[in-house]
Formats: C-alpha cells, sequence, structure tokens
C-alpha cells in the first residue's frame, strides 16, 4: 500500500468523514481521494479548495505574517471543511481537504486525528512513515 493510498484511508476513517483529498495546491491536482457522492463531486471540490489555500498564503504574504498555517476550517450548516497543509522537505505544496458531516463528527477530534495523519505522511514514501528506532504511526482512534 502506497503512502498516499495509507494517508486516504487513515483520514477516511476519521469520525463523520464522508469525503477526503489528497491535493496539490499549486496546479489544484488531486493525488487521491477516498468518498464524495453525486451531491458532492469531490472532483470539484478538492481542486476548488486550492484557491482558498492560495489565497491565504497570499494575503499572509502581503501582510508580512511569517507563521505557517496550521489548518483552514470551513463551518457550513451540516458541514465541515477541513484544509490540513502537509509540512513537506521539498518542493511538494501539498494539503489534506477533509470534508465532515457535522451531525456525526467531533471537530477536535478530528482536526487532531487529521494532523497526526498529516505529520505521518511524506510524499514517496511507500508505507506509513518510519525512522529506524522510531515506531511508526499509531492507528486513527475511532470514535
Amino acid at each position: 500500500m502506497s503512502n498516499i493510498d495509507w494517508a486516504l484511508n487513515s483520514a477516511s476513517a476519521i469520525k463523520g468523514a464522508f469525503a477526503v483529498a489528497l491535493v496539490d495546491y499549486e496546479s489544484g491536482m488531486t493525488l487521491g481521494s477516498r468518498g464524495g457522492s453525486p451531491e458532492f463531486d469531490l472532483d470539484v471540490a478538492a481542486p476548488g479548495n486550492s484557491e482558498v489555500m492560495r489565497a491565504k498564503l497570499d494575503v499572509m504574504a502581503k501582510l508580512g505574517i511569517r507563521d505557517s498555517v496550521e489548518d483552514i476550517l470551513i463551518t457550513l450548516d451540516t458541514q465541515y471543511h477541513v484544509i490540513r497543509p502537509i509540512s513537506s522537505r521539498g518542493e511538494e505544496q501539498l494539503f489534506f481537504y477533509l470534508a465532515l458531516n457535522r451531525a456525526q463528527a467531533n471537530l477536535a477530534m478530528a482536526r487532531r486525528d487529521l494532523r497526526a495523519v498529516a505529520d505521518q505522511f511524506y510524499v514517496g514514501a511507500p508505507g506509513p512513515a518510519s525512522t529506524p528506532g522510531i515506531a511508526g504511526p499509531e492507528p486513527i482512534r475511532q470514535h
């Protein structure tokens, strides 16, 4: 199983999740996804949120804010959408896009679980990130 598959499967197991994608925010290209429905076209939503990510980074640069974005939360009447940039070691400019059913999700737990997935994710790795002498990722707890 690739690291992308592992990460998407882990994120899709977060309570209340109904769609998740890994997106390159420079190009808008979706590298992988899980979920979605005819009413929620993930092929439109995921790359569309690249514009949100780029806009936020542009405004931060114009304001001289040197912090990094931990996540961006969009709250709808029945859904939460979480955009979680991935810290990368290279040129990758990626984020996880997670859509949650608000009635089922615990937002604090979902953010924590998505952070854990993002922290263990590395592009190009064959599976969950591992370093000799360091334990692999803890499984995402079901809530």
